[in-house]
């Protein structure tokens, strides 16, 4: 399995620091918030990540560049060893493609597509941006198994949200799929107004996605904002096949702007 992480975007909402740091490298604990995402990616049993990424946002590589300096700096530190020698080993599966315009998050995950002309199996993504904390068993893992159940289908990570907010999100709709959390999926509609909305369960940054995906969004039109939308090539895929929404278990966390990263910190330090 291959896993996609976006992390293409400028992080304005945290200027001035993006200016030097990029809000994927901001801390959560020891680690930045993009090395917890690679290692749910790869904890749920992604082979490779690719990062679609800037090239004015060089630091995202450096962090997973091996350094031989700091086997020297670290060597009379044992806890700190073992960590680096976790990072070197996860390094080693994680790529990096630049996304060299804004244009939707639909367009950042069609960098990738090149590097995929040969899948079979479903593609997981991430958002480089949303952390998800807590819960008995990690989103996507919980997502592969359930794409396991149904003869790897699509599935998406959902999460519900005030009616208030509903214009912020994607929103699904969808009827119970043997389980109160796991429903076949019947639209998907980007950032509805709360008077027309199918439901309150929101797209929340996990995604397993048949390959499907990337000849749909070849082929999109721009959506709402003028960008690519991922969610408009979700809604064209659940017309040709089965895509099943995942109400997971634990916190999603965003981490694009500055009061999502301090409920983050909050919630981390409780775990």
């Amino acid at each position: 399995m291959k896993a996609i992480i976006p992390a293409a975007g400028y992080g304005t909402r945290f200027f001035p620091v993006s200016k030097a740091v990029p809000k994927e490298l901001l801390p959560v604990g020891d680690r930045p918030a993009i090395h917890l995402i690679v290692e749910e990616a790869i904890e749920a049993g992604a082979e490779e990540v690719i990062v679609i990424t800037s090239p004015d946002k060089q630091l995202l590589a450096e962090y997973f560049r091996n350094d031989p300096v700091w086997h020297t700096r670290l060597a009379k530190k044992k806890g700190a060893l073992a960590k680096l020698h976790h990072l070197e080993e996860i390094s080693g599966r994680v790529i990096f493609v630049d996304q060299h315009e804004q244009l939707g998050l639909g367009h950042a995950v069609l960098q990738a597509a090149p590097l995929l002309e040969d899948e079979t199996e479903p593609v997981l993504i991430l958002l480089g941006d949303a952390l998800v904390l807590g819960g008995e068993v990690a989103a996507s893992t919980a997502m592969l198994e359930i794409s396991k159940e149904r003869n790897n289908a699509s599935v998406i990570g959902l999460e519900l949200v005030p009616p208030e907010k509903v214009s912020s999100y994607g929103i699904a709709a969808g009827k119970p799929d043997g389980s109160k959390d796991i429903y076949r999926l019947s639209d998907l509609v980007e950032k509805p107004s709360m008077e027309k909305t199918p439901s309150d369960m929101a797209v929340a940054g996990r995604y397993l996605l048949s390959p499907r995906i990337f000849t749909l969004l070849s082929t999109l039109e721009p959506g709402h904002g003028g960008e690519i939308q991922l969610t408009d090539a979700i809604a064209a895929l659940l017309r040709e096949e089965a895509v099943y929404g995942y109400l997971f278990t634990g916190t999603r966390c965003d981490i694009g702007n500055p009061e999502g990263y301090l409920k983050t910190l909050r919630l981390a330090n409780r775990s």
